[in-house]
C-alpha cells in the first residue's frame, strides 16, 4: 500500500489561510499526475458555443480524470484558475471576480463571509443528489458553517477536510499522556517534542489549552460568540505566551518541512509533534508495510479541542442560470462516490463523503473515515483577530 500524494513540502512563512494550502498543495499535484494546464477564465469566440464552467479553486482538486468525465458528460469546458489561500481568492472576488468565476472554493468561516457580502449565492442541495453520500456530521445543522447565520440558505457544499493534530510514537509515550495538548508541555518528554516553525498554529493550539486552563473556553465570550482560538482575549494570549515559553525549553527543534519531521520521528529523535497528518499517514503506511517497528497514533481532537478545516464549493453571485445549473452538476459529479474515491486517494485528505464501502480497512483507518464526528467538532482555521498582538507574542516567545 502506498500514499499517492507526495509530502515533500516546505513550511512557508505566510498567514493562516494561505499556509495550510501552501503546505499541502504539493501533495496532490504529483499524486494526481497533473499534466493539466490551468486555463484562464477567458472564452474565445471559437469556444463561445461550448458552456464553460469557470472555477477559482485549489489545484489538488483539478484531477484530470474527473475533469475529462465532467466535460464529456455535460459537453462543457472546465476552466480553472488556482489560488493558494482564502484571502487571495476573496480579494479576487471582491474586485470583480464575480463576473469572471462561476465557482469559488473556501474553507472554515469564509463561505459565510462570501455570502454575507453578496459574492456568492445560495447552493440548492436538492440539485446535488450526491449530497446523500456526505456524512451527516458535515451537513447543517450539525455543521452550521455551511449555512448562513439564519440557517435558511445553504452557502456551500462540503468537500475534503483535514486537521492539525498531534502525531505520537505510541511505543514511547505513555497511554495516559496521549490525548491532551498538555503532552506538548510534559517534562517527561523533554527533548523529544517538536512543533512547526509557524506562529499561527502554535499560538492557536496552545491558546485552546490556555483557555481550558483558565476556565474561559466554555464561558461567555466578550463578543457573544462561541470560543474561537483565533480570537483570544488578552488574558488568554498572556497565558498562551507563558505556555509557549514553557514549551520552548522542551523542544528538540521546530521542524521546517515534513521531510525533516519524518526523519526525526522515524529515527526516534521525536516522539510527539503537532502536524497536518502528513507524517502520520506516511509513517502509518510504512508500519502497514512492515517498514516501521513502532506504533504510531494521531490525536485528531485533543480533549481540550483541536484545529481543522473543511473545504467547500460555492457559487458566484455573478453566475447566470445556465452556469448555476452547470455548477450544481459539477458539485454533484465531484461528490459521487466513484469519483470521490479518486479524490481522497490522490489528495491524501480526509473525505466528507462516506466511502467505507469502497475503501480497504487500512484506507478507512488512514483517511479517518470512522472519525467524522471528531473532525466536524474541530475549531476551524481562521485569521488571528489581532495579527499585531500575535506577532508580538511570538517575538517574545522566540526571544525568551
Amino acid at each position: 500500500m502506498s500514499i499517492a500524494h507526495t509530502r515533500r513540502i516546505a513550511l512557508p512563512a505566510r498567514r493562516v489561510g494561505t499556509t495550510r494550502r501552501a503546505l499541502l498543495k504539493g501533495a496532490a499535484i504529483a499524486g494526481a499526475g497533473l499534466a493539466f494546464r490551468p486555463m484562464a477564465p477567458f472564452v474565445s469566440n471559437a469556444e463561445a458555443a461550448t458552456p464553460t464552467l469557470r472555477l477559482l479553486m485549489w489545484q489538488p482538486y483539478a484531477i484530470n480524470e474527473t475533469i475529462a468525465e465532467f466535460e464529456s458528460k455535460f459537453g462543457a469546458k472546465f476552466a480553472p484558475t488556482f489560488f493558494d489561500g482564502n484571502s487571495e481568492a476573496f480579494n479576487k472576488m471582491k474586485v470583480g471576480g464575480t463576473k469572471d468565476f462561476d465557482i469559488v472554493q473556501g474553507d472554515g468561516f469564509w463561505p459565510r463571509l462570501y455570502f454575507r457580502q453578496g459574492l456568492t449565492q445560495a447552493v440548492d442541495y436538492g440539485k446535488i443528489p450526491s449530497m446523500a453520500n456526505v456524512f451527516p456530521d458535515f451537513l447543517p445543522p450539525k455543521f452550521p458553517l455551511l449555512a448562513d447565520e439564519s440557517g435558511e440558505h445553504k452557502v456551500a457544499a462540503p468537500n475534503c477536510w483535514g486537521d492539525y493534530g498531534i502525531t505520537v510514537n505510541a511505543s514511547q509515550v505513555a497511554p495516559e499522556d496521549i490525548g491532551s495538548i498538555a503532552l506538548l508541555l510534559n517534562d517527561k518528554y523533554k527533548g523529544k517534542i517538536s512543533t512547526n516553525s509557524r506562529f499561527e498554529e502554535n499560538i492557536a493550539l496552545m491558546g485552546i489549552l490556555a483557555a481550558s486552563n483558565l476556565g474561559t473556553i466554555s464561558a461567555e465570550r466578550p463578543d457573544g460568540k462561541p470560543f474561537n482560538p483565533y480570537n483570544l482575549t488578552d488574558a488568554e494570549l498572556e497565558e498562551t505566551k507563558k505556555l509557549l515559553i514553557q514549551q520552548k525549553k522542551l523542544l528538540l527543534t521546530r521542524y521546517q518541512d515534513y521531510d525533516a519531521l519524518d526523519r526525526l520521528m522515524r529515527g526516534g529523535a521525536v516522539w510527539a509533534a503537532p502536524e497536518f497528518t502528513e507524517t502520520y499517514r506516511h509513517l502509518t503506511v510504512l508500519k502497514q508495510d512492515g517498514k516501521l517497528d513502532f506504533d504510531i497514533q494521531h490525536v485528531l481532537k485533543p480533549k481540550e479541542g483541536g484545529l481543522g478545516w473543511v473545504d467547500t464549493w460555492m457559487i458566484s453571485s455573478g453566475a447566470d442560470s445556465e452556469r448555476v445549473e452547470l455548477a450544481h452538476h459539477w458539485m454533484d459529479s465531484f461528490l459521487k462516490k466513484d469519483n470521490y474515491v479518486r479524490v481522497v486517494r490522490s489528495t491524501g485528505y480526509g473525505g466528507t463523503v462516506d466511502l467505507r464501502d469502497l475503501l480497504t480497512a487500512n484506507e478507512i483507518e488512514l483517511y479517518f473515515q470512522n472519525r467524522s464526528s471528531e473532525a466536524s467538532q474541530l475549531h476551524m482555521f481562521d485569521q488571528p483577530s489581532s495579527p499585531e498582538k500575535w506577532e508580538r507574542i511570538w517575538s517574545d516567545v522566540e526571544a525568551s
